[in-house]
C-alpha cells in the first residue's frame, strides 16, 4: 500500500487487528461507502476544499450517528476529516477492504454492468471466477449505463472488457481503417 489512501488503511487496518475489530470496522466502512455513493451532496462535501473541516466533522459525525457508526471508525473518519484528508476516504476504504481481504485470502473482482445483476447472476458470475482463478473471489458489483451491455471485470491488475460499447468502438475503429 502507497500513498495517502495506503498509509490511513493500513493504520487503520492495524488499529482495528489490535482491537479484535476488523470486520466490525469493514462494515462500518461498507456503510459509509454506501453512503457516498448513495448521495451526490455527500460526495461533494468530502470532494470540496471549500467546506471547512469543522463544516464537514459537523455533517459528516450526524450521517454516522443516524448510521450507528461509532467507536474506531468514526473517530477515524473524524482524524481523516481533521487532517483535511476527507478527499481520500474512498480510496482507503477501498484499500482497507483490500488489506482484510488478503488476510482473508480472499482476491476482489470489481464488476461493471450496464444493469444490475441479480443474485443469480452474481452467483454464477462469483463461481465462473472461482474455477477460473482457482481462489476465492468476493464481487462488488457497480452499474455504468454507459457501458450499454456486456460486463467489465478487473481482478488485481487484470481487466476483461466484454462491454458492448467497447466492442462497439472497436467496430468504429476498424472501419474509419477500412475506410
Amino acid at each position: 500500500m502507497s500513498g495517502v489512501a495506503g498509509r490511513y488503511a493500513t493504520a487503520l487496518f492495524e488499529l482495528a487487528d489490535s482491537a479484535g475489530s476488523l470486520d466490525q470496522v469493514a462494515d462500518n466502512l461498507k456503510s459509509v461507502m454506501d453512503m457516498i455513493g448513495e448521495s451526490e451532496d455527500f460526495r461533494r462535501l468530502i470532494r470540496s476544499p471549500l467546506y471547512s473541516a469543522e463544516n464537514q466533522a459537523k455533517a459528516i459525525g450526524v450521517l454516522l450517528k443516524k448510521a450507528g457508526i461509532e467507536g474506531l471508525t468514526a473517530n477515524f473518519v473524524r482524524l481523516v476529516i481533521k487532517n483535511r484528508r476527507l478527499f481520500a476516504l474512498p480510496d482507503i476504504i477501498k484499500a482497507y477492504q483490500t488489506l482484510l481481504s488478503e488476510r482473508k485470502g480472499i482476491v476482489i473482482a470489481e464488476v461493471t454492468s450496464a444493469h444490475a445483476l441479480t443474485d443469480d447472476q452474481s452467483k454464477a458470475l462469483q463461481d465462473t471466477l472461482n474455477t477460473a482463478l482457482g481462489k476465492t473471489i468476493e464481487v462488488i458489483t457497480k452499474t455504468d449505463p454507459a457501458l450499454l451491455g456486456g460486463l467489465v471485470v478487473k481482478v488485481g491488475s487484470r481487466m476483461v472488457d466484454s462491454s458492448l460499447r467497447t466492442k462497439l468502438q472497436s467496430l468504429k475503429v476498424a472501419m474509419k481503417e477500412a475506410g
